[in-house]
């Protein structure tokens, strides 16, 4: 316990986690005068798994990769943006630290916690002990990589994804399992740093839930950056060699054995409920652990609300951030705010270009009976999309999928240049009801990426 002493505190708000929702209400709280603890399990964690492991780390190391040139040293190059990677992550974390250290009404305990009653939870910081009590209490933990039943799981050269951040040696091969989000953005980023990169993919085809153009187009430019796609994949075990780890798997129906220095486990992540002692507290879990929640966030238990990763469903920083408006909303405002609220949730894989999305796929909108128009173009052909050119990148897909009745924006898939800012656009869009034909006709920046809404949702039709 670093801010603390063994004994007993009581606070208004107990706040466990230190993640982007749970901080921000714990400095908005304590900024009104209300007094305020927030427990983190290690210090390394200050500011949540955003700014640590997360978001910020791994965006970072990709955006490293990809100013590799050929010629460059794939150890040198790694090892110069893992220290970047590391001196962005500190600074962020001091400030982190300080935003909620430099307030009054705030006590920060570094400890591990554990309900041992209504909305009482013991703090165990090696040997000192805190019991503290709050009439309302947060839980905030995140989410924890799976590491799935499989033998050889846990062997040295096996790596989550943040040991993976890490690596060192840097691996000149390597071994993906999982073609999810997390996945593909590594396995991306370790063919830029110049791994020879093989991802094992369980389904028949990578982005099974996408549109067949997008999947394919993804597809695609992953495979001409070199890396290999393994379909209907399902690793069976890994072995431990002197030089190299084995990866054994099933390959549809025959049985392939691939030689890598490091293999990544991309099977998912759940949330981080293990040793909280929530039946103490009367807090419901699911089956796979996530704190049961309603649409205001609060627990099965008087007074305790669980917000972010730790109550499962989509797990995005920007969904925790409303986390904490919705919880603001119950402790100061009207408690009219509520889960039900979020339209239009955009995401982004940040492959290279990265990968948007926003609502629905045209198979999604079909399959709901909607009278639609689709337009699709390669980013290549968009005649008025110069930005992906003049940056050297003309590679994917832009997706637009339309209400034919209403002129309003049902999905949108966008893969290229700067689609991460531009699938915000097209979420605020559908929020607001901003139509096709004014998406089409607005006057937008040059040479910007968005310049593409005027061109392809001028080729707006019916699906074939």
């Amino acid at each position: 316990m670093t801010e603390s002493t063994t004994g007993r505190l009581a606070v208004d708000v107990l706040v466990i986690g230190w993640g982007k929702g749970g901080k921000t209400l714990a400095a908005t709280l304590a900024a009104s005068g209300t007094r305020v603890a927030l427990v983190e399990q290690f210090d390394t964690m200050h500011g949540g798994t955003c700014i640590n492991i997360g978001c910020v780390p791994t965006k970072t190391l990709v955006h490293d990769a990809e100013q590799r040139r050929e010629d460059d040293d794939p150890q040198q190059f790694w090892g110069r943006a893992v220290a970047r990677r590391d001196t962005v992550v500190g600074a962020m974390r001091e400030v982190n630290h300080a935003m909620l250290a430099d307030l009054d009404t705030v006590t920060l305990i570094d400890g591990r916690a554990r309900f041992v009653g209504e909305r009482t939870v013991e703090v165990a910081g090696g040997e000192d002990l805190l019991v503290v009590t709050a009439p309302v209490v947060v839980v905030n933990t995140g989410a924890v990589p799976v590491r799935p039943d499989l033998p050889g799981a846990h062997l040295p050269r096996v790596h989550d994804s943040t040991s993976l951040q890490h690596v060192s040696p840097f691996p000149r091969s390597l071994a993906v399992i999982g073609a999810g989000p997390i996945g593909l953005e590594f396995a991306a980023m370790f063919a830029g740093y110049g791994a020879e990169v093989t991802v094992l993919n369980r389904r028949e085809r990578l982005l099974p839930d996408e549109d067949d153009e997008v999947a394919d187009e993804v597809a695609a430019v992953l495979e001409g950056e070199g890396i290999a796609l393994w379909h209907s994949a399902s690793a069976t075990r890994i072995e431990e060699g002197a030089t190299a780890a084995s990866v054994i798997a099933q390959v549809g129906d025959a049985e392939r054995r691939l030689e890598v220095e490091a293999v990544l486990l991309a099977t998912g992540r759940r949330p981080a409920t293990d040793g909280l002692g929530l039946e103490a507290a009367g807090v419901e879990t699911d089956e796979r652990g996530a704190i049961v929640v309603d649409d205001r966030l609060r627990t099965s238990a008087d007074g305790v609300f669980a917000i972010g990763d730790v109550h499962g469903g989509a797990q995005h920083t920007y969904l925790s951030l409303d986390d904490f408006r919705i919880v603001l909303s119950q402790l100061t405002g009207d408690g009219a705010r509520s889960t039900a609220d979020r339209v239009a949730v955009p995401t982004t894989t940040f492959l290279t270009p990265p990968l948007a999305a926003v609502g629905l796929t045209e198979g999604e909108a079909l399959a709901e009976g909607r009278d639609v128009l689709v337009a699709v173009q390669k980013v290549a052909t968009i005649k008025a999309m110069p930005r992906p050119k003049a940056v050297g990148d003309p590679r994917g897909i832009v997706k637009l999928v339309v209400d034919a009745r209403t002129d309003q924006l049902l999905g949108a898939r966008l893969f290229h240049v700067d689609a991460q800012e531009v699938i915000n656009l097209l979420a605020l869009a559908m929020r607001t009801g901003t139509t096709a034909t004014q998406l089409r006709d607005g006057i937008w920046t040059h040479p910007s990426s968005t310049e593409a809404l005027n061109e392809t949702l001028g080729k707006l039709a019916p699906p074939e």
